[in-house]
């Protein structure tokens, strides 16, 4: 093994044990961690931080969240393999290639089209072929492919968006942050059932705020 193989080995198993250490032990979610690497996902001066568990920031304002939330937001929705899901504001692309190798089909919506083109790109570099790439109001989320199994919402609403609730399939989980997005969000696990939504608060989180309409790139 060479030296750089053992300092890549070590760097991911550093990775999986900073997981494990904030509650990501899923073991479906950390073979999917493993096998997407973050460092494609960051660019520029922050590359080098890649494998560290922190939110970074990437093109249009944006961030890539830190591997824990990302790893504790997927662990939350208990994803099967059979499921559709829809990511609301693709970012980096991250979040989005790790919920393609736990689902059948992922549909991921951001607002803006240099973040979707370059997630689109990174995804089919990687041959992760079961994305949907989409430019758009991801607030709306995307009626045509209604209902979703699963609905992962990276940004931040006041409430659970109405046009998301009604978009879940009865069953389905959707894992929202809410709350100002000045202050100390809630990340928010809502179950569909027969009779309407169930609501379990999961943890503190800081996410850029859910907007309505397209980003100006």
């Amino acid at each position: 093994m060479s030296r750089t193989d053992e300092t890549d080995a070590e760097r991911k198993m550093q990775f999986l044990f900073a997981l494990r250490s904030k509650g990501v032990t899923n073991p479906r979610v950390l073979s999917a961690m493993e096998e997407i690497d973050r460092g494609p996902f960051v660019r520029g001066l922050f590359a080098e931080r890649a494998y560290e568990d922190m939110p970074l920031p990437i093109s249009c304002g944006q961030t890539i969240s830190q591997p824990s939330v990302v790893g504790l937001m997927t662990q939350a929705a208990q994803i099967n393999p059979r499921d559709k899901v829809l990511e609301v504001g693709t970012g980096s692309g991250y979040q989005a290639a790790i919920l393609s190798r736990l689902a059948r089909r992922v549909y991921t919506v951001d607002r803006h089209h240099k973040l979707v083109s370059a997630a689109r790109e990174l995804f089919e570099a990687m041959d992760l072929h079961n994305i949907t790439t989409i430019t758009g109001d991801g607030s709306r989320g995307l009626p045509d492919q209604a209902p979703f199994d699963r609905i992962i919402v990276t940004a931040a609403a006041e409430d659970p968006p109405g046009p998301l609730l009604a978009q879940l399939a009865i069953g389905g989980i959707m894992i929202v942050p809410v709350g100002q997005s000045d202050a100390v969000q809630s990340l928010i696990k809502v179950t569909r059932n027969e009779d309407g939504f169930d609501y379990d608060e999961l943890l503190p989180v800081r996410f850029v705020p859910l907007l309505e309409g397209l980003g100006q790139d």
